[in-house]
C-alpha cells in the first residue's frame, strides 16, 4: 500500500502525472470524497486519495461513471487491496501504486536538488550550488531547446537534474508576474522628438 502523505493539488498533479485540470475536475465531481481537505485556501490530496485518483484519470475512458465511481470508492475504503472487482470489471490497483510510487520518488528528488536562498537571484527556486533559477530552464524547453541542449549549454546541470526541473516547477509555479527580459526594463535610449518630415526615406 502506498505510503500515507498528503499533497496540495499541484503536487498531486506533477507526482501522479495527471493534468492540473483534472485533478480538479475529479475533485469537482465528487470523486475524491473524504480524502480531499482544503487547508489554507488549498486543496490537500492524502495517500489512498492519490491512488484514486490516478485510477479515477486512467479509468476515464475504460468504464462506465457509475463503475468508475465505484472502482475509485473501493480504493477509498479498502487502500490494502491489491485488486478491485466489480461485476466483469477487475482492476490492478497495485500497478496504479507503483507507477505512483515512482511518480513520488522523482517528485521527492526534484524537491531536493533546488533550493532557495534571499541572497542568490532574489531568492527564486535555483539548482542548488548554482545561481541558475529552475523556471528559466523549464521556460527554456517550454520554448523549444532540449535537454541535452541545456546540459551543454550549462555545464553544472546534468540531463537528469533538467529533466525533473519539470517536475518542480509544475508542482511550484513561478509566483507573481513573469520577469522583465532585459531588453525592456532598460527602457529607451533616446527620447527625442522627430517630425515625419525630418525622418530619411529608405
Amino acid at each position: 500500500m502506498l505510503k500515507t502523505r498528503a499533497l496540495t493539488a499541484n503536487e498531486a498533479a506533477a507526482a501522479s502525472r495527471v493534468p492540473l485540470k483534472q485533478v480538479h475536475r475529479i475533485i469537482d465531481a465528487g470523486l475524491l470524497e473524504g480524502a480531499v481537505e482544503v487547508r489554507q485556501g488549498t486543496r490537500v490530496i492524502d495517500g489512498p486519495g492519490l491512488v484514486a485518483l490516478k485510477l479515477a484519470y486512467v479509468t476515464a475512458d475504460v468504464l462506465k461513471p457509475e463503475a468508475r465511481r465505484r472502482a475509485v470508492q473501493s480504493v477509498l475504503n479498502k487502500p490494502e487491496e491489491p485488486v478491485i472487482r466489480d461485476q466483469a470489471v477487475t482492476v490492478e490497483v497495485g500497478v496504479i501504486e507503483a507507477e505512483l510510487e515512482q511518480g513520488l520518488a522523482e517528485f521527492d528528488d526534484a524537491k531536493a536538488m533546488v533550493s532557495t536562498d534571499p541572497e542568490v537571484m532574489g531568492g527564486a527556486p535555483c539548482f542548488t550550488g548554482t545561481r541558475i533559477p529552475v523556471h528559466d530552464i523549464v521556460d527554456m524547453m517550454a520554448n523549444g531547446d532540449t535537454i541535452a541542449a541545456l546540459a551543454q549549454a550549462y555545464p553544472a546541470l546534468d540531463e537528469r537534474r533538467i529533466g525533473l526541473a519539470s517536475i518542480y516547477a509544475a508542482a511550484y509555479p513561478r509566483r507573481g508576474r513573469p520577469r522583465t527580459p532585459p531588453w525592456r526594463a532598460a527602457g529607451p535610449k533616446s527620447s527625442e522628438r522627430l517630425r515625419l518630415a525630418d525622418v530619411p526615406s529608405a
